[in-house]
């Protein structure tokens, strides 16, 4: 990946050049000449837009891939501005100048990004992780694939587990050093708005999950008192890719717009949560936390007992149901994005009953 003292032009997908890909190349250790290239946008993401460049060299192509995958700022306003708003898109480039190296979990090969501080206009530029597939959030993921999904968790979270140095991190949410990311108020005025948007859509045993946990936000957001380490907050089928019968990684995780500091269990609750169906889940739930903490285990982590992984469990059972109605109000409106949304509300609202979370709250 490239430093960002040697700076190219931060640019939109419509102004990319087969010069500007040659210098992208060059940068990430290939040295050829891009003649001409096709673009195309790939991927379901809504903060930003993912578009594979199909190259054409000139001369010998010396190894270089024939398509690299760019990320840029959504082309939508309201989806933007959230990007802007919440710094997902400084978020994202500095996870991969500063931690991507260190953090264990399988992620796309990074050959340059940069961002502009000052505006968030950014532009991240990887390897093209096909004939790997992106999960699908409401088709869910295979048993194989969520025992996968758990031992890539337990590594990104050991990675960095207990390291007090990251609450100096401005730039990564819910740290010491960093401006809250969710409010009470905010999430109030979010669950109001999705309930005044989907009206009859919306069970009436969502309904009460939302005004308890909207009721309880701060006793949930700030109560966690265990260890803490570097957390993905979005870690779902949609923001994974898994190798197929051609060939690719198992899993590689992407989408480090949301990256935080906090309790691990997060992460495994909140892709627990919607993406094997209710059944899988409670049949399986035992043996996949279990292989989490043994993952925990063997990469060094000591004192957090499998009692602290249930505990957790529930806890973070309201994660999924959470970013459901609150993301589904500040990104683009589009018909998957309704279904998705409502997928993980019902998933989320499901394991919330199944794991007795309501009773963890005050009132």
């Amino acid at each position: 990946m490239s430093e960002t003292s040697e700076r190219l032009p931060i640019i939109r997908p419509a102004a990319v050049t087969p010069g500007w890909l040659t210098q992208v190349l060059r940068l990430g250790g290939y040295d050829a000449t891009v003649a001409s290239f096709m673009a195309k946008r790939v991927g379901t993401g809504q903060v930003g837009e993912s578009v594979r460049f199909t190259m054409e060299y000139r001369g010998d192509a010396k190894g270089a891939p024939r398509t690299i995958v760019g990320k840029f700022p959504s082309s939508d306003e309201e989806s933007r501005a959230t990007g802007v708003n919440f710094g997902n898109y400084i978020r994202e480039v500095n996870f991969y100048h500063l931690l991507a190296q260190k953090a264990l979990i399988s992620t796309p090969t990074c050959l340059h990004a940069d961002v502009d501080p000052e505006t968030s206009e950014f532009v991240l530029m990887m390897e093209d992780l096909a004939p790997a597939v992106q999960g699908d959030q409401m088709k869910g993921v295979t048993l194989h694939q969520a025992e996968l999904a758990m031992e890539e968790a337990a590594k990104l979270h050991a990675s960095h587990w207990g390291d007090a140095s990251l609450e100096d991190l401005a730039w990564i949410s819910e740290t010491r050093a960093s401006s809250p990311v969710t409010t009470g108020d905010l999430m109030a005025t979010l669950w109001s708005g999705f309930r005044e948007r989907y009206t009859t859509r919306i069970p009436p045993h969502c309904i009460e999950i939302g005004e308890a946990i909207v009721r309880n936000y701060s006793f949930y957001r700030n109560g966690y008192r265990g260890p803490k380490c570097l957390i993905h907050m979005d870690f779902r089928p949609d923001n994974m890719m898994f190798g197929t019968a051609e060939g690719g990684r198992p899993l590689t995780v992407v989408d480090w717009q949301s990256l935080g500091l906090g309790c691990g269990m997060h992460d495994v609750s909140y892709f627990l949560s919607g993406a094997l169906k209710r059944e899988e889940r409670k049949i399986h739930e035992h043996a996949l936390l279990t292989r989490y903490h043994d993952k925990l285990k063997e990469l060094g982590v000591a004192g957090y007992s499998f009692d602290d992984v249930r505990e957790g469990y529930a806890r973070y059972s309201f994660a999924l149901f959470i970013m459901a109605f609150a993301a589904s109000m500040i990104v683009e409106r589009t018909e998957r994005g309704d279904d998705m949304f409502f997928a993980m509300l019902l998933g989320g609202a499901d394991h919330v009953l199944d794991t007795d979370a309501l009773s963890l709250l005050p009132n």
